[in-house]
């Protein structure tokens, strides 16, 4: 729901409440009126028919309503001197209705010729029942005409008010760290938007800012980390290629020379993870999975061979998406190397292929693994002192960062689903 709509679901609670006690204090004013010139009326007639009296004493024996809209009778003085004007409702024979209808009704005496005469006098009045439906479907026409009205103000008018707001929205949307497209001031007459879009080109900037010298700072720390190790190793292998040195100090410069380069691929690992989180890597392209998977297979097949581990690819579908190649390359080789890495002597590692997902089964270690410790950062499932323990960890990276799902389940063999959503 948008923003401009958002307010009206509110808005129309509102009214509604606010026009149901509107009706209510409406209603009750309404008949006090009608009761009051209803009740002025009879006073009025009351006047005329009395007035009548003293010119025409032949309505004084008029004691039945019949066609008229008036009675009257002779009572007693006492009686008469005890009645006092009274209007109330009451209900009345109605022949055309043919049922009781609604009527005012005003009682009252009078004196003629030294006689003392009991008037009653009525007028028709709306039925209470047909006043609140046509009041009740007058409120909801109304209700309505109001929210009616309100949305289109809302989207018609009050659109171009919010404009700068939905520009900086569409602007944040856009908004890439390492691509040049900064957030840019937007043209409006609100100071709160204002504010928000100086706020924002701060923000951008400020985040831009920092994020160019983290990535400098990677890739400064990563090199200036390299390149001693490699002289080392460099110099390490030269003295041990001069002969000088007994065999157990060949044998500690070998175990050096391997910590080192640990310690090169633990820092081209943690490199290739950074970059990954910070999406320091360009923009991707539609990539063919099942080519890749050929070409990786036939890469590991020696490594395979060594382990004597046998690799078997079944293609259901094609699988193309749309990312960064060199990240699909590391996905699917770091997930290869150890299924075969963690695999026994004889071992299988079956590569299934569909068109929205693939899976790499393989036939390691009768125990499961921890379905959420493994993609952790120097997670081991073994005691191997080449592995960084980063492997899973970047293969989790990428799926994230393309919103793709991996996910590991055991049932007698250990497999990596990673499904697409194509």
């Amino acid at each position: 729901m948008s923003l401009l709509n958002y307010t009206l679901k509110y808005l129309a609670f509102a009214l509604f409440g606010i026009i149901n006690v509107w009706a209510v204090i409406f209603y009750v004013n309404m008949l006090d009126e009608v009761y009051d010139s209803l009740d002025d009326g009879l006073d009025n007639f009351k006047m005329l028919i009395i007035e009548k009296a003293s010119q025409d004493s032949t309505i004084l024996f008029r004691n039945e309503f019949a066609e008229g809209n008036y009675e009257i009778r002779e009572v007693a003085e006492s009686y008469a001197k005890k009645i006092k004007d009274v209007h109330k409702d009451t209900l009345m024979y109605m022949p055309y209705e043919n049922d009781l209808e609604p009527v005012r009704l005003l009682t009252t005496a009078f004196k003629k010729n030294d006689r003392y005469y009991e008037l009653k006098i009525i007028s028709s009045m709306v039925e209470e029942d047909d006043l609140i439906e046509d009041l009740f479907y007058a409120l909801i026409w109304l209700y309505i005409a109001l929210i009616g009205s309100i949305l289109i103000i809302n989207n018609f008018l009050l659109r171009k008010v919010w404009k700068p707001f939905y520009s900086m929205l569409e602007q944040l949307k856009d908004f890439r760290l390492g691509v040049n497209n900064p957030v840019g001031s937007v043209k409006t007459e609100v100071k709160e938007f204002k504010v928000l879009n100086d706020s924002l080109i701060s923000l951008t900037r400020h985040t831009t800012d920092t994020f160019n010298s983290q990535k400098q700072f990677i890739e400064n720390a990563s090199h200036e980390i390299q390149t001693p190790i490699a002289i080392s190793i460099n110099r390490l292998e030269l003295l041990a290629e001069k002969g000088a040195l007994t065999e157990p100090d060949m044998e500690t410069v070998g175990r050096v020379i391997q910590t080192l380069e640990r310690l090169t691929r633990l820092n081209k690992s943690l490199l290739l993870l950074s970059k990954i989180e910070n999406r320091q890597f360009e923009q991707g392209e539609l990539v063919s999975l099942n080519m890749i998977i050929k070409e990786l297979v036939l890469e590991f097949r020696d490594f395979a061979d060594y382990k004597e581990v046998q690799m078997n690819v079944e293609e259901s579908g094609e699988l193309s998406y749309y990312m960064q190649k060199d990240l699909a390359v590391v996905l699917l080789s770091n997930l290869l190397r150890n299924a075969i890495i963690h695999n026994k002597e004889g071992g299988t590692v079956k590569i299934a292929v569909d068109r929205h997902f693939f899976n790499i089964t393989n036939t390691g270690s009768a125990q499961p693994l921890d379905g959420e410790r493994i993609f952790k950062r120097f997670e081991k499932s073994s005691s191997d002192k080449n592995n960084t323990g980063l492997g899973l960890a970047i293969v989790k990276a990428i799926t994230d960062m393309y919103a793709v799902t991996i996910t590991y389940h055991y049932d007698g063999a250990h497999t990596m689903t990673v499904s697409f959503k194509t």
